[in-house]
């Protein structure tokens, strides 16, 4: 347990860091989820706006520090290879 003030500031700061964190990694998630969920079903519009919805939002989660940027990037750069992936195949067929 935190004696001096400063310490006890610190977990107070930690906490409420935390629960931010905790909210923007699972609304990454969520946005990831739909996504991938639009690719599977084969629907291109929908996939290409929730990538846009996506991308923007790792965006934000990179640059407050939540996720690593190489994180946020490598993520984006297979969320770009499957829907140019399901481009090709909608193309095809």
């Amino acid at each position: 347990m935190a004696h001096s003030l400063s310490a006890k500031k610190r977990v107070r700061q930690n906490a409420k860091r935390r629960q931010l964190n905790r909210a923007r990694k699972s609304m990454v998630r969520t946005a990831i989820k739909k996504f991938e969920l639009a690719v599977r079903n084969h629907e291109v519009q929908e996939a290409e706006q929730y990538f846009l919805s996506v991308q923007k939002r790792l965006d934000k989660v990179a640059a407050k520090g939540t996720m690593h940027k190489n994180t946020a990037s490598r993520t984006k750069a297979r969320m770009a290879k499957k829907l140019q992936d399901l481009r090709v195949k909608e193309q095809a067929g």
